[in-house]
């Protein structure tokens, strides 16, 4: 829950429609508030101190983190305009990108401990509750009986990713992901897994929330959530980034010009986005609204 809450925002900025780029940054704050809300029913107490917090996050990320988007944007645009795709430029661009989150939970993560640490014992069973519902849900959405059926979800839950930077995929993108996809074995068992092993640590941590380690025990689950997941998902972790680099090579190499388009495109609104995004004012503009 805690790292997704920073994700929520990242997705916001990276994943969202070009047209609605700015609408989505802008609300970013109420839609984390709506999301936390579905786990924890807060006081008004607590929602408006986590108002604040998530306000005072998007301020600074706003002014500090998003000339660095931008920035990397524009080099995507630059290197897939001069057909700079082999694999090294690839993983170069997979690292810039994962390196925007560790700024982002860091800052994140004092507004996290606050709001924990202010639950009572009937909000921490309504979250416990809520995380084990949520828990079932995606095991039967993403799970099916036959493991075919599980890779054929699989493929399809990327492709819709790797075209919201590409377009419609070629043929021959759409077996690529196929095969990418049926050679992950386990990967979504082992993502559910260690999404459990996660939050039943993080249950334990808020069972001791009037401790004076508490905020430490939190921080830790953040900063080393892979290791707290198990080792299954570690070795996957391990895995995976290695192997999304040569899937998107891969995709690249086999794309056509309207795709190598796209993402031009795509990298360039983006950018123009991030660069004309007013952050000074953005709080009084929402006293007002």
């Amino acid at each position: 829950m805690l790292r997704t809450l920073c994700i929520v925002l990242t997705s916001l900025l990276l994943v969202a429609g070009c047209s609605s780029t700015k609408l989505a940054y802008r609300y970013a704050d109420w839609g984390i508030v709506w999301w936390v809300d579905d786990y924890i029913p807060m006081t008004s107490v607590q929602e408006s101190r986590l108002e604040q917090d998530i306000r005072d996050l998007r301020h600074w990320h706003c002014s500090t983190e998003l000339p660095r988007y931008s920035q990397w944007l524009t080099q995507l645009e630059s290197d897939v305009g001069g057909g700079d795709l082999d694999e090294p430029t690839v993983v170069w661009h997979q690292e810039k990108l994962f390196s925007f989150l560790p700024p982002l939970i860091e800052r994140a993560t004092p507004a996290v401990v606050r709001l924990l640490a202010s639950l009572d014992d009937e909000q921490v069973r309504q979250l416990a509750a809520n995380m084990e519902e949520s828990q079932k849900e995606m095991e039967e959405e993403f799970l099916a009986d036959d493991p075919e059926k599980t890779g054929a979800a699989r493929a399809e839950r990327t492709s819709e990713r790797v075209e919201r930077w590409l377009g419609p995929l070629n043929g021959r993108q759409r077996e690529t992901v196929r095969i990418w996809s049926e050679a992950r074995g386990e990967q979504t068992q082992i993502w559910l897994e260690g999404r459990r092993n996660w939050q039943q640590a993080l249950l334990g941590a808020i069972e001791e929330r009037d401790s004076d380690s508490f905020a430490d025990r939190i921080s830790y689950l953040i900063d080393n959530n892979e290791e707290v997941r198990g080792e299954r998902y570690q070795q996957m972790m391990s895995e995976s980034r290695p192997a999304m680099a040569q899937l998107m090579t891969e995709l690249l190499q086999q794309a056509d010009q309207r795709h190598l388009d796209h993402l031009v495109a795509r990298a360039k609104e983006l950018a123009g986005d991030f660069d004309t995004l007013a952050c000074v004012g953005e709080d009084t503009e929402n006293q007002n609204s």
